[in-house]
Formats: structure tokens, C-alpha cells, sequence
């Protein structure tokens, strides 16, 4: 059992359209700011010479921000979710230098050259990606006026299977939407959390809940290092969610940068945990909390998340 949380002071709820902002600003900071010390020294020093914005100085933001883009104009131009269309968003806009992973490269240049995309999204993985993939994109859906929680939960499913077909994969992508919508309705740590459960399918994330959650409720401050050995720090979607949302959850009541920062000093995925965690840092708080550092298209994601907050009577 998780102890009870202790409520905790909070800000006034944002307004709908900032949180909207916060979320997809948020995002892509996180996955800016990540990006250069994702992996290894080899994928350090690729991305520290390719992640450049040509001619601007400005650092670029990884696949993670593409396909959240992606998926916000694919919710826009058909007015819902629909699958067939994202597939070919997804594919249209795959290029190598985002960092793509190997897997999702292969799937998406399938889709790209006619494979249907049920049958592309377990041509690599026979079960279909576990990773954390659809998970990333996922909190773009919370911006959109699905009428419930479970409603939400459905369209992250739909969502995640174009590209990852395994319930691991999946259910990361619900257990992301699930808790950008919450914070987005300022709910609490404890009902954050008891929304996720409620719509997890799944128990492979049962355990990391639980002990984000009792680390929560006694003030316990684990290091960076152990929040990677407790929680995970890789690309799968069982060892980064909970830790991007326990992250996220961790630092509320702090800057931007002390989460980004410690997101980072986990080491690992850090590009796509720093993306999800700063979606949820941003759905709480709103855009202008965030800090005003230079982001590639800034203005682009603005308008998209203004877009789909149009579209709420939230």
C-alpha cells in the first residue's frame, strides 16, 4: 500500500489555453534540454555536432517534440483521432537526424513505403515495442476535450498501437495522458496517481507507483541515482514513465530547471524522461512558469496548443 500523500500548497490553476501551452512548451524544453546527454559518449558527441537549428544557434529538439507535433495536427486537420492518418503524419515526418530510434525507424519507413501500419508496428518486434515511444507523444492528447478519463485512456491506446503494439508500450502512453490531464485539472499527487491506476491495464507499472508514491508521501528525497536503479531510466515504457512522473510530481513546488536537472542526472533516456516530465511539470503550472530559454519553433508549438484549447469548453 502507497501512504497517504500530505496535501501540499499549490498555485491557482491556469488558465485552460496556458496549461495547454505548458504542456507542448514544456515538452519540448524537457526534450531539448535531455537530448544532449541521452546515451553513451558516441551518441553524446552525434548529437552535441547534429542538434543545431541551422544558422540559429538554437538547440534542436529530438523526435520526441516531431511526433508531438504530429500528433496535435493530425487532431486538428481531422477534428478527432484518426489512426490511419497519424500513421502517415508519423512517416511523412521521420527524418534520421531527429534520433529516431532503430526500431521506430524501421517501422516508420515501412509505413512510408505503402506497409499497413497493423501490420508494420510488429514487423521489428514480433509482440510489438515496449518502449517509451508512444508514451512521449501521448500528453498532446490530454489537450483534446475527450468527454472522460476513460475516454482519454481509449485514444492513448489507439494512439500508441500505430507504432507500438505491445501492452507495456501501450499502457505507458495511457499512464502519461492520464496524469497530464490531471495535473492539468490541478489535482493532487494522491489523485494523480489514483488516476493512473484507475486506468492501467496492466500491472507491470504497479510496483514503481507504489514506491513513487511512498517516496512522495514521506518527503523522501532519493538521488538521482537512485531513482534510476528504483524506477529505470531507459527506453522502455515500464522504466521511464513512473519516472518521469515521479519526477515530475517530485518537483512541483520547484523551478523548471531543478527537475530538468535531475531528469538529466538519471542518466539514460534522458531527452524522452525530460520531455514527459516537463509536459506534466507544464500542464500544472502553465507556459509562462516556464523558463524563457530559446526553443526551436516556438511559436509553431504555441499555436498548436492554442488550436486544441480552442477546441475545449474546459
Amino acid at each position: 500500500m502507497t501512504a497517504d500523500l500530505p496535501s501540499s500548497p499549490r498555485p491557482s490553476r491556469p488558465p485552460w489555453p496556458e496549461s495547454c501551452q505548458g504542456v507542448l512548451l514544456g515538452l519540448a524544453l524537457g526534450d531539448t534540454l535531455g537530448a544532449p546527454y541521452e546515451g553513451g559518449w558516441l551518441e553524446r558527441a552525434l548529437w552535441w555536432a547534429l542538434g543545431w537549428v541551422a544558422g540559429g544557434g538554437v538547440r534542436r529538439w529530438s523526435d520526441d517534440t516531431r511526433m508531438a507535433m504530429d500528433l496535435a495536427e493530425s487532431l486538428l486537420a481531422c477534428g478527432g483521432l484518426d489512426q490511419e492518418d497519424l500513421a502517415q503524419r508519423f512517416a511523412a515526418s521521420y527524418r534520421w537526424h531527429r534520433g529516431y530510434g532503430p526500431g521506430a525507424a524501421r517501422v516508420l519507413r515501412r509505413i512510408r513505403a505503402g506497409q499497413p501500419w497493423q501490420q508494420a508496428n510488429r514487423s521489428v518486434y514480433p509482440q510489438g515495442s515496449w518502449g517509451n515511444g508512444a508514451a512521449m507523444r501521448a500528453p498532446v492528447l490530454a489537450l483534446w476535450p475527450f468527454p472522460s478519463m476513460q475516454a482519454l485512456a481509449v485514444a492513448a491506446r489507439q494512439s500508441a498501437l500505430i507504432t507500438h503494439a505491445h501492452p507495456e508500450g501501450i499502457e505507458g502512453a495511457v499512464l502519461i495522458a492520464i496524469a497530464t490531464r490531471a495535473l492539468m485539472q490541478g489535482q493532487s499527487q494522491a489523485e494523480v496517481l489514483m488516476q493512473v491506476r484507475q486506468q492501467l491495464q496492466v500491472k507491470a507499472f504497479d510496483e514503481a507507483l507504489a514506491l513513487a508514491g511512498n517516496w512522495l508521501a514521506q518527503a523522501t528525497r532519493p538521488t538521482a541515482g537512485e531513482v534510476a536503479a528504483s524506477l529505470g531510466n531507459d527506453i522502455t515504457a515500464r522504466t521511464s514513465c513512473v519516472t518521469a512522473l515521479y519526477l515530475a510530481l517530485r518537483h512541483l513546488q520547484q523551478p523548471f530547471a531543478a527537475m530538468t536537472e535531475h531528469a538529466i542526472a538519471c542518466g539514460g533516456d534522458t531527452d524522452t524522461i525530460a520531455a514527459m516530465a516537463g509536459a506534466l511539470w507544464g500542464a500544472f503550472h502553465g507556459a509562462t512558469a516556464l523558463p524563457p530559454l530559446p526553443l526551436e519553433q516556438r511559436e509553431h508549438l504555441q499555436h498548436l496548443a492554442l488550436a486544441l484549447a480552442s477546441r475545449s469548453d474546459a
